[in-house]
């Protein structure tokens, strides 16, 4: 993996493979930056790194200059990884171990992005129950986006805030407004 832009465009991350991980590729990684710069400005936002695995997200904002960034995972190996690698880097990301669903269910904040990229035998139902908690429970900010990623082989049910969805090889980003 490699962060693909900012104060460390170009880095090399390399993970144990230890790790129960799938990354993003950098190809759909660029595309969804791409998207999110026009309607972001990064130093300006919060953002919510759901099922954060390695990092690859949470270093690619933070390079980008985001300072309010959360990466939840409830994997320790994970968590203790992108917390190493953030000091290393000297980036800001605040790393909490704890169950994706247990974390939208208690947190008070709101983000202007949450990514959240489950494992992709999720099935159609967990994709839903983050979809509602996120909205349910008010967690975006005006304007701001969830960003769900999932294969290509997942049908997401229906939702009133759902936007527009983009597939990248085997992986698709579907992307819901609030606003």
């Amino acid at each position: 993996m490699r962060i693909i832009s900012g104060k460390h465009k170009g880095r090399r991350i390399i993970a144990p493979k230890t790790l129960p991980v799938r990354p993003t590729t950098d190809q759909a990684k660029e595309s969804l930056f791409n998207i999110l710069r026009n309607h972001f400005n990064f130093e300006e936002i919060s953002v919510l790194d759901l099922f954060a695995g390695i990092g690859s997200l949470s270093l690619e904002f933070a390079s980008r200059g985001v300072k309010d960034l959360t990466a939840v995972d409830n994997f320790t190996g994970c968590i203790k990884f992108v917390k190493q690698t953030a000091e290393e880097l000297e980036l800001n990301i605040d790393t909490i171990k704890i169950d994706v669903f247990a974390y939208l269910e208690s947190s008070p904040r709101k983000f202007d992005v949450i990514f959240a990229d489950p494992p992709y035998d999720y099935e159609a139902e967990d994709f839903e129950k983050i979809v509602e908690l996120v909205f349910d429970r008010d967690l975006l900010s005006e304007n701001g986006f969830l960003v769900l990623e999932h294969s290509k082989h997942t049908e997401l049910p229906s939702h009133p805030n759902f936007k527009e969805s983009r597939k990248y090889g085997a992986a698709v980003f579907s992307f819901y407004e609030k606003g």
